[in-house]
């Protein structure tokens, strides 16, 4: 567990973490360094202002001096903060350089940030997933205890090789988010429409954690990072097993960890298509990625999230229901999730909130049917 990690666990912690890349370090030390700058006026300043207070007191028979200006001590006083000043700024513009230096990565990954969500996009070998909360909605509602977990987990973490320099293209696909891992000393805000960089070299395997760091709507709360940093060999045994969904014969336990990340699951073909088993599949999903917005209820939080128990899309035409969730409502939070989720998830959760709450559609979406709406646009 990272020290951002153990802070949420047990207690706070009243200075930055030095961070476990040589960008955390450098921006550490730059703290520490103004930090004792601070220090060291704040001594001089109040030295001066006690030692006045104490012997040019009035009750010590002390009178004010009566003047204006004194050329030598105004000289002094902007001088002299002047140089502080320069002093101050000479290392905290190499540390804005280093931050700004995305030159010859070894690998980029896009960053998209989505209400309330992540998706990764590994440029450099077509690897893409989404990142969301695995938290369950009764601890984040108060009806469950919480665990020691409570918002720092995620279905697929974001993996990356240790000692290469990681290049981020950071965005968003809606309003204004901000990845942030403070053991990266990586803090950059997603703006829609804007593509801005920022890059890490984590020297460190482990699993590292963040947050979205700007106020972007309801569940801004619930949209935790989860960083597992891989070694070389590991983090290519990743890659060969999210592109071929097969696990390389590795005993490793980073390896066998990283399971969990594959972004899109091998179908099943010899599934049974029953309405109980989509409906299970289907609530799954729901609770995963529509329950935030909708609630688990099916009654939502309208007028912002409308209701799907007894709505007109959950219990009117399918074709409906079925391009509304592949494309989304322009100009509402209801996005497009065709590229999202797979056919069969789609057809498992449209199962799902056709039948569940009261709707009772006895409905069976299939794949295929997704697919031929999506065809049409």
């Amino acid at each position: 567990m990272d020290e951002f990690g153990k802070s949420l666990k047990v207690s706070y912690q009243l200075n930055l973490t030095t961070g476990v890349t040589p960008l955390s370090h450098a921006i550490y030390h730059l703290h520490m360094i103004i930090f004792w700058i601070c220090i060291g006026i704040g001594i001089v300043v109040f030295s001066f202002l006690f030692y006045a207070i104490i012997y040019h007191r009035k009750s010590k028979g002390a009178k004010a001096a009566q003047f204006h200006t004194h050329f030598r001590l105004e000289m002094a006083w902007s001088i002299i903060p002047f140089i502080i000043l320069a002093l101050m700024a000479i290392p905290a513009t190499k540390v804005l350089i280093q931050i700004r230096n995305t030159d010859k990565p070894d690998l980029t990954i896009k960053i998209t940030g989505f209400q309330w969500k992540w998706k990764y996009e590994y440029l450099d070998s077509g690897i893409q997933f989404f990142s969301n909360t695995t938290t369950p909605f009764a601890q984040i509602h108060g009806s469950q205890p919480k665990d020691q977990d409570y918002l720092l987990t995620v279905d697929h973490p974001l993996v990356i090789p240790i000692h290469k320099k990681v290049r981020f293209l950071v965005t968003s696909n809606d309003v204004i988010h901000s990845w942030w891992v403070p053991d990266f000393g990586t803090k950059q805000d997603a703006i829609p429409g804007f593509i801005i960089e920022a890059w890490t070299r984590v020297n460190k395997p482990g699993t590292y954690h963040g947050r979205c760091a700007e106020l972007c709507g309801m569940n801004h709360a619930y949209m935790p990072i989860v960083v597992e940093a891989l070694t070389e060999k590991d983090f290519a045994a990743w890659v060969i097993q999210q592109k071929t969904g097969v696990a390389p014969p590795a005993t490793s336990p980073a390896v066998i960890s990283s399971e969990k990340n594959k972004a899109l699951p091998v179908e099943n073909k010899s599934e049974t298509t029953s309405l109980a088993s989509i409906m299970q599949k289907g609530q799954q999903i729901f609770n995963t990625t529509c329950a935030v917005c909708h609630q688990l209820t099916g009654e939502g939080l309208p007028p912002t999230f409308p209701a799907l128990k007894g709505s007109p899309i959950a219990t009117g035409p399918v074709e409906q229901h079925i391009h509304r969730v592949a494309f989304g409502k322009p100009g509402t939070a209801m996005q497009a999730f065709k590229d999202q989720l797979t056919d069969e998830e789609i057809a498992a959760v449209i199962t799902y909130e056709r039948n569940a709450w009261g709707n009772n559609k006895g409905d069976i979406v299939m794949p295929a049917d997704v697919a031929a709406i999506k065809a049409k646009g």
